[in-house]
């Protein structure tokens, strides 16, 4: 049997599993496994099991992980988002499409907190639907709105998706939410100019409120300049090499509980049931972490990897076309699978060949980190890109009344933005690395 066919056994192996309803890190796993034991043996494997749990759980940088989550945990429970989308709109929702573009705006900043894309785009629905439901905002720009812009969760720094690249890829966790900050910053730009352009082209989809008096500005902003201030701290604190990435994420959380329980917006009963769904979802992250890395094992002893770095190296055709295949996949992936699943499942292939490639005369470490950031666009466009935009259903879950073909017409402006983004960050990888020159 070749080096391919064992590989496409394995993952054949891996979606049946998940075809039967097996969660992606246990079926990832026995496949890794099996596929393993099939290439180099009972004992192989067993002298591979024996050390894995430790090597994969006694990472310092893990930790991070549950830290960011009950921070963001905190954050939800504490209804920071409420604060921050009430401050946006006294500040923009006098402008036409001024509220969906106060939604996105708070969805960046919410983002910077919880890092989760769903939570996101879950949480934020639920604060400024109805308010743009009140304007006689129309269901399509509403519900698209809110959208795409939880899919700033994954990007914006801390980005719980971005710690697990970094992990996998052997990349400095702190440089990667460096190099995100600037396509993040371009994200919300694209989008704001997206309903600016839109609510013009398309007159009678959103209305304008009276602007807000001077008095009710200023105390909106005295509430949510804070959680700002917490961002700020973590930001400055881990670029400016005061600590670590997982010192940031403990003092962010202290920072978010402390606002918290101060404002009186946290009681200990909510702080307590906070650490039941940061505990779930650190368990099922480390769980697929660790299907990845027998994953990941069994497709290095195939050398499918390295054999497919080798072809597309030798390739006679532009690097980019290959690079912007590899993200056409991921797009495509996205419409099926959550953000998670698709990079576990094509990092181990595709990130090898990447970094074979010549690529803007770029260093290996700067291809990863590049490709990193590029991969993460894509992922946030498949995220809401039809047939099933996990993003769109969460959104439509909470709106029962709008059917999903509306969102994803109200979607369409926003993925030719995302598109704009993309090969911008392709063709200029300087908007990405740039941001590294501060990173001490």
């Amino acid at each position: 049997m070749t080096n391919l066919e064992s590989a496409g056994l394995i993952l054949a192996g891996m979606l049946g599993l998940i075809a039967l309803r097996v969660p992606i890190g246990p079926a990832m796993f026995v496949a890794g496994a099996a596929g393993y034991w099939a290439l180099v043996g009972q004992s192989a494997l067993l002298g591979y099991l024996k050390g894995l749990l430790w090597a994969r759980f006694s990472v310092y940088d893990l930790s991070v992980i549950p830290l960011f989550l009950l921070m963001g945990q905190f954050a939800s429970a504490a209804g920071f988002s409420r604060t921050l989308f009430h401050a946006a709109n006294t500040l923009m929702g006098h402008r036409p499409g001024g509220v969906a573009m106060a939604a996105i705006v708070a969805c960046m900043a919410f983002g910077s907190i919880c890092g989760s894309s769903v939570a996101t785009a879950a949480t934020m629905s639920q604060v400024a639907l109805p308010e743009m439901k009140r304007l006689n905002y129309s269901d399509r720009l509403a519900t698209a709105t809110l959208a795409v812009g939880g899919t700033l969760g994954i990007l914006i720094p801390p980005s719980v998706i971005l710690i697990i690249y970094a992990l996998l890829a052997e990349q400095s966790i702190i440089k990667l939410f460096a190099a995100a900050v600037v396509p993040g910053i371009i994200a919300a730009l694209l989008y704001l100019a997206t309903v600016q352009i839109y609510v013009r082209l398309v007159p009678g989809h959103a209305t304008v409120q009276p602007r807000a008096a001077r008095r009710e500005r200023l105390e909106a902003l005295r509430a949510a300049w804070p959680i700002g201030a917490i961002f700020v701290c973590i930001f400055v604190g881990i670029y400016g090499g005061y600590f670590t990435a997982t010192e940031g994420a403990a003092v962010g959380t202290v920072a978010t509980l402390g606002l918290g329980l101060g404002r009186r917006q946290l009681d200990w009963p909510s702080v307590a049931r906070s650490f039941l769904p940061t505990a779930q979802a650190t368990a099922m992250i480390l769980v697929v972490l660790l299907g990845a890395n027998m994953m990941n094992a069994a497709l290095a002893v195939s050398q499918v990897p390295a054999d497919m770095a080798g072809w597309v190296a030798g390739l006679q055709v532009p690097p980019l076309l290959i690079v912007g295949g590899f993200l056409a996949c991921f797009i495509l992936l996205g419409c099926v699978l959550d953000e998670l699943a698709m990079m576990l499942l094509l990092l181990p292939i595709l990130l090898p060949s990447i970094l074979a490639l010549e690529l803007h005369g770029l260093s290996v470490e700067q291809k990863a980190i590049w490709f990193g950031i590029l991969m993460l666009v894509a992922i946030g466009i498949g995220l809401v890109a039809p047939p099933v935009g996990l993003n769109v259903y969460v959104v439509a879950n909470i709106a029962r009344s709008v059917p999903v073909g509306e969102i994803y017409r109200g979607v369409l402006p926003y993925l030719a933005a995302d598109l704009v983004r993309l090969a911008l960050i392709l063709l200029v990888p300087q908007l990405t690395l740039w941001a590294l020159r501060f990173v001490r």
